[in-house]
């Protein structure tokens, strides 16, 4: 089964609130190697003007995988989870995660693309908190192979 074209452009319901937790953040820290104190010491994190320890800008993805899971799970999508390979990630912050917020995040397809056999599917997730004030667009692609010939 291919990837359904009529994806494009699709949004999807938003996550429910995630709370960004203290814990979470510093294990995320230590999983990735982020040892600036910000994201470990609530002191550091005061004292750079922030309420509590910030996240590294990888950490979004946590929240982002939730929408991605619907995106997957959607059953007009077309899409065969044993094929997809991740492509590509960015992420456009307004201002970093800090342990307390409690964010929301909607996700968009805004890309899908054939090449060489391939389907190349983009897509925007949007994270705001639950007040609306904007956090980060994290951006995906997710390429999902062809069929053997």
């Amino acid at each position: 089964m291919s990837v359904n074209p009529e994806l494009l452009d699709t949004v999807f319901e938003p996550t429910e609130p995630y709370l960004v937790g203290r814990e979470k953040v510093r294990e995320f820290a230590a999983a990735v190697f982020a040892t600036a104190p910000l994201h470990h010491d609530v002191d550091a994190a005061v004292a750079a003007g922030y309420l509590d320890v910030v996240a590294p800008p990888t950490f979004a993805i946590v929240i982002q995988e939730k929408t991605l899971q619907r995106l997957l799970s959607h059953p007009g999508a077309g899409i065969d989870f044993s094929r997809v390979v991740h492509g590509d990630q960015k992420f456009d912050y307004e201002r970093p995660l800090v342990a307390g917020d409690e964010v929301i995040a909607r996700l968009r397809v805004t890309k899908i693309q054939s090449l060489g056999g391939h389907t190349m599917v983009t897509s925007e997730s949007t994270i705001t908190t639950t007040d609306g004030e904007p956090v980060v667009v994290a951006t995906s692609t997710l390429v999902i192979r062809g069929e053997e010939g």
